[in-house]
């Protein structure tokens, strides 16, 4: 009965490309065009950041499984981070109906494509996936926080609980994007605090976010998780620029 009343939904109201509008025979998102668009991270990658080896260069380094900054960092605050795909111009439109255009629908496809990117994450077997928060002042003005979606499907989709409360955003902040270099590290100090360390003490967390650009806010997340007694910090985006 579900499956004729689907049927039925269909011929109506038929699926569609979430980018371009283009009728789809099934309900997977993006239609094969869209979907090329987008670069998604593939191996040769490094082993701890998942930045990809692009260059000849690079590849011989991949013998070493990191990138020269992963070689270069003595006490790394996350034992993994992977993202989905490259932030360019196509990830970059994507990216914003979704945070800022009230793109909800987006938010499954999305996930998917994080559930994907995350699998050497998941093989560590994590407790926690928690969202990186947005003040409540941000909150009200959006509607939405665009990692939480992330979260609600990606929990569905791994099994893996997820917690919305325990990391919060204490102090509203400028947005990060009118900001570079220090002015962002600096912009986003003692912005974070952790509700109830109970929750987070011993546990493996995943961190949830749409794009990782200098990283500052995951950084200051991990920082006040490991302070609550987080046991491992993974960090897992959907999209990072690539130099």
């Amino acid at each position: 009965m579900i499956d004729l009343m689907q049927t039925i939904i269909n011929i109506f109201l038929p699926p569609r490309c979430l980018l371009c509008g283009k009728i789809l025979s099934e309900h997977n998102g993006l239609c094969a065009d869209c979907f090329q668009k987008i670069q998604f991270v593939s191996e040769p990658q490094c082993a701890r950041c998942g930045h990809p080896f692009l260059s000849e260069t690079e590849n011989f380094a991949a013998i070493h499984q990191l990138c020269g900054h992963c070689l270069q960092e003595k006490r790394p605050l996350f034992k993994l981070r992977r993202f989905a795909f490259v932030y360019d111009d196509f990830a970059k439109n994507l990216i914003l109906g979704f945070k800022f255009m009230d793109k909800t629908l987006y938010a499954e496809t999305l996930a998917n494509m994080l559930r994907r990117a995350g699998t050497d994450i998941w093989a560590q077997k994590p407790d926690l996936l928690v969202p990186v928060p947005i003040h409540r002042r941000r909150l009200v003005e959006r509607r939405y926080n665009q990692s939480a979606l992330l979260v609600k499907y990606l929990a569905k989709q791994t099994g893996i609980a997820a917690d919305y409360t325990t990391l919060q955003r204490i102090r509203y902040t400028v947005p990060q994007v009118e900001l570079s270099g220090a002015a962002r590290r600096n912009n986003l100090r003692h912005a974070f605090a952790v509700k109830n360390a109970a929750v987070i003490r011993g546990r493996k967390v995943v961190l949830i976010d749409d794009v990782e650009t200098t990283g500052s806010t995951l950084n200051e997340c991990a920082k006040v998780l490991k302070k609550a007694g987080a046991k491992e910090i993974y960090a897992l985006t959907l999209a990072r620029p690539i130099k």
